[in-house]
């Protein structure tokens, strides 16, 4: 049944101010969904649906359950109905309590897949689009899908012990997706132009939405917090503390580099067009909301440290979605034979993505219906298989034994790949890129039937090795298995026992035709930090520029803007910076530093001196003290990167035997390099000076007293909390609990990038200024130049210290801070910390009320922003920027510059609340305009540079 009037607010108990600020906005998106279907004479297209049809004590649009099976299973219902005695009220009663049971304890998703059984009696409870549909019937079923949207559903239920409505009796979300009458996806809709946007639809989540309701706990699988600007979005109702990931295409458009946000409308955009549009005109498609329930929404069981697990719900996040989709619909459309970049910063969840795109290749078909891949390679250049990733991958799979991973156990590499190509089932394998060349010399010896003559390699991590002769080795031993697509006889062969012995002439051209393109051969390369060979080799060339860019980007600038990393470089310094920091005074602007002093101690890192390790580790561990030790609740770790091994071993030396002549508490310090060393008549390993094995060293580092739930392991296991390295660990380590690295070694190119990004991981107690990179090998502009290609334009922290007065002077310049207020302010908060007296619940009540000391500020803010005077509101834009620019920057040299000036810590502590209670802007100003004060900011460069 459609609701006649869909957009009629009659009965309803929202405030007619809400109505009012989102129903315009709401009547664009629901008359778009009801308009807009599937192609191809297809009826598939959402409904609407009415909120007094909801079931609340079942969570269930019981009209549409039963509407969708009697137009599918009419016979299977039948049959059930006769186990309640043909009446039909009784067996839709039954079948309604069973089915809402069955969701409880299966969950929204597997009874979608996989359906429900009553009586014995199979019932589909979707049907989703096959992936080749030769026969003209086959999209039938799909087409009856019942998708509908309900505005203002009713969905709170009664607490079972005192018969109260429960707290959320009278809440109705904007719109809520069902599928079939199961709702799957909620939405909060806010209109910024009226001073409410995403940030107030998530506190409305995560405050006034009660998260053990049915309808969020155990039915829908989403929840979209969406403004005409932004989207945002959460998988996990927990109250205060559910946390929302940005679901946004970047600030360029998807898959072009940029920052967070959506672009601009363009002018020749369609009137009603939002920046957000693509939400329900792209991922609430009927085909693309499906596919995704089908293919990519993913329960995952994660392993804790302590040995448990915990059940998290996966929703991709749009470029993960949209790098898989563009990169499956080209190779559909174009076949095998074809390379393609996917440049993806760390912080995008890679992982994720390499295993739906796996998945997705191992089932691709094009406009004839046939595979376009008979095998997916996932290849990892460790020689030890990615467990991690393996795992991932495997974990998605829906259907045993369509993933195996060649790890070497029960058998050799080769032969364990050999017998993989050989099967039918197996149709993703996990490899390592060593494996290879060994690989024909088994099969000389132990021929077998290979299936299959096109391959989708994916590559984890491209960088020099898969573009040089790994790589080429890849592509030899499956050309040599007679597989290459210019060879008449493409279908499954064998190898020959006996090969005659290649002239020199042979081998040469053979190794020539190996680096070329092979047509039978698919290369689907992830990297975040792309090198010009890389680029050249698996690259999409620009028909306009001539140069080979990725096929896909998400860069790091949207990493760190989006949060899903930090940035290294904004609390990057030079120790002759920091030197002169800690020894100048910043009252004293003009005063000359000594020379004679100045020269002698930086002479004191010169290299090769006998004292340089004895001064680096004073500085080293000095900072620690200070800058370190205390951060993330006494967790936080330090890196120390040295140019050579012997370095790592004298300044290993050095730093502890600091530690000890001090009377400092010991860190735990840990020492990584190969190989083994002479010290004097000694030989001296990384195991020998740990008094541990090198496998055991991460799990060792990573381990922290202050997370041991247990306590007596805190007692008898060490904690190490700095790491000195030698060629080491400068790659493919992550661990978020990293927050400082002291660099003593010369870092060029993509290893300067990959260095210092160990220090961006992200950590719930992690924030960017607890970031700090000490360099005393390095110049500032070079490593600037060094992330430029991937970051668009680094800047990094500035060199005078005195330059906080600057940034002091612009944010006081507007006519929106007023001493006396912030002198209230921070009274205030003194006296609520004294109040509070340590105990947490009473400090974030009396915290809570210290923000009406901000509303002055706030409202002369929002006066100037909404100015009709183009100034007054670029004046209020500017001011925001200005203000969180001091923030961070103050925050950062405090620790280093000893300031004693109450106005500078004043203005931190007023500004930092400020700052979140100020209206976010219409439209983000990427671009800084002074970088001499905007540290973390990042020019957009051109696509050609």
């Amino acid at each position: 049944m459609i609701h006649s009037n869909p957009f009629s607010n009659k009965g309803s108990k929202e405030p007619q101010h809400k109505v009012h600020h989102e129903e315009a906005f709401r009547v664009a998106i629901i008359e778009w969904l009801l308009a807009h279907g599937c192609e191809g004479g297809l009826a598939l297209r959402w409904r609407m649906g009415l909120s007094s049809d909801y079931r609340r004590d079942l969570a269930l649009d019981t009209a549409q359950v039963f509407a969708f099976i009697g137009a599918t299973q009419n016979k299977a219902w039948l049959s059930y109905a006769g186990y309640h005695d043909d009446d039909p009220d009784i067996a839709q009663r039954a079948f309604a309590e069973h089915l809402a049971r069955w969701i409880d304890k299966r969950g929204t998703l597997q009874t979608l897949r996989q359906g429900v059984k009553a009586h014995g009696i199979h019932f589909d409870l979707a049907y989703f689009k096959p992936s080749q549909t030769i026969d003209p019937g086959a999209l039938t079923l799909y087409s009856k899908n019942r998708l509908t949207v309900v505005r203002d559903l009713v969905y709170a239920t009664r607490r079972v012990a005192d018969g109260a409505t429960s707290n959320d009796e009278g809440n109705k979300p904007d719109l809520t997706l069902f599928v079939n009458g199961i709702p799957v996806a909620t939405a909060e809709l806010k209109n910024p132009l009226t001073g409410t946007g995403t940030a107030e639809a998530m506190h409305q989540y995560r405050t006034t939405r009660d998260h053990r309701e049915p309808l969020f706990a155990k039915r829908a699988l989403a929840h979209f917090a969406v403004d005409p600007d932004a989207v945002f979005l959460t998988t996990q109702l927990k109250g205060r503390d559910t946390v929302f990931l940005p679901f946004n295409t970047g600030s360029d458009g998807p898959g072009n580099r940029g920052g967070a946000g959506n672009p601009a409308i363009p002018d020749a955009a369609p009137a009603g067009t939002y920046r957000t549009s693509y939400l329900w005109e792209q991922i609430w498609h009927p085909d693309t909301w499906l596919d995704l329930l089908e293919r990519y929404v993913h329960q995952s069981t994660e392993k804790k440290d302590d040995g448990s697990t915990v059940k998290k719900l996966i929703f991709p996040r749009f470029h993960q979605w949209h790098a898989v989709r563009e990169l499956t619909a080209h190779a559909a459309r174009h076949g095998a034979g074809h390379n393609y970049l996917v440049m993806h910063s760390a912080g995008s969840g890679k992982s994720n993505t390499i295993a739906w795109l796996a998945h997705r290749l191992s089932d691709l078909h094009d406009a004839r219906h046939e595979s376009v891949f008979d095998k997916v390679l996932v290849i990892t250049d460790r020689t030890v298989l990615d467990d991690q990733l393996q795992e991932t991958i495997g974990d998605f799979q829906q259907t045993n034994g369509l993933v195996l991973g060649i790890g070497g156990k029960g058998g050799s590499k080769s032969s364990q790949l050999a017998d993989a190509l050989a099967q039918e089932t197996a149709k993703i394998l996990i490899v390592t890129l060593q494996t290879f060349p060994a690989l024909l010399a088994y099969l000389r010896k132990s021929p077998v039937e290979i299936r299959g003559s096109r391959f989708a390699i994916v590559v984890d991590e491209a960088h020099s090795s898969q573009s040089g002769e790994a790589a080429t080795d890849v592509k030899k031993a499956l050309r040599d298995l007679g597989l290459d697509a210019d060879d008449e006889e493409t279908g499954a062969t064998e190898a020959e026992a006996e090969v005659s012995e290649p002239t020199t002439d042979e081998r040469l051209a053979a190794s020539a035709r190996a680096r070329g393109q092979s047509a039978n051969l698919s290369y689907f390369a992830f990297t975040a930090t792309p090198k010009h060979k890389t680029l050249k080799l698996f690259g999409t060339k620009n028909p306009l520029t001539g140069l080979y860019e990725p096929f896909h980007t998400y860069s790091m600038r949207q990493a760190i803007e989006e949060k899903f990393i930090l940035d290294p470089l904004c609390q990057y310094v030079r120790y002759e910076t920091y030197w002169q920091m800690v020894n100048e005074d910043p009252h004293e602007a003009d005063r000359e530093v000594d020379k004679k002093k100045a020269n002698a101690l930086l002479a004191l890192t010169a290299h090769g001196h006998t004292e340089t390790a004895v001064q680096r580790a004073r500085v080293i561990a000095e900072h620690f003290m200070a800058h370190t030790r205390r951060r993330l609740g006494g967790r936080a770790k330090a890196m120390v990167v040295c140019r050579s091994r012997y370095g790592a071993l004298q300044l290993y030396r050095q730093i502890v035997k600091y530690f000890d002549d001090n009377g400092y508490p010991d860190p735990g310090v840990l020492v990584a390099f190969s190989g083994s060393l002479k010290e004097g008549e000694e030989e001296v390993t990384e195991a020998k000076l740990n008094g541990f094995s090198e496998g055991e060293l991460r799990k060792r580092f990573a381990y922290t007293a202050a997370d041991d739930k247990k306590g007596t392991s805190a007692r008898s296991r060490r904690e190490y909390r700095i790491l000195v390295v030698a060629d080491k660990y400068q790659t493919g380590f992550d661990q978020p609990l990293l927050t400082t690295m002291y660099v003593d070694k010369k870092l060029k190119g993509v290893a300067a990038v990959q260095t210092l990004s160990r220090l961006n991981r992200t950590h719930p107690l992690k924030d960017q200024q607890d970031l700090c990179v000490l360099d005393f090998a390095n110049d500032a502009h070079d490593i600037q130049s060094e992330f430029r290609p991937f970051f668009e334009e680094a800047q990094t922290m500035p060199t005078d210290p005195n330059l906080i007065y600057d940034a002091q002077h612009q944010v006081m310049d507007p006519p929106i801070l007023f001493v006396d207020e912030m002198q209230s302010f921070v009274a205030a908060y003194l006296r609520a910390q004294d109040a509070a007296a340590g105990d947490g619940t009473r400090w974030e009540k009396l915290h809570a009320e210290l923000y009406r000391h901000t509303d002055p500020a706030r409202d002369r803010f929002i006066v100037l922003r909404e100015s009709e005077l183009p100034a007054e509101h670029e004046s209020a834009e500017q001011f925001r920027a200005d203000l969180a620019d001091y923030a961070r920057k103050y925050s950062f040299l405090a620790q280093i510059v000893p300031y004693i000036d109450i106005d500078l810590e004043r203005l931190h502590l007023f500004g930092q609340h400020l700052l979140r209670r100020l209206p976010r802007a219409r439209e983000v100003r990427w671009i800084s305009e002074k970088p001499g004060l905007r540290p973390c900011a990042w020019r957009r460069l051109g696509r050609s540079t």
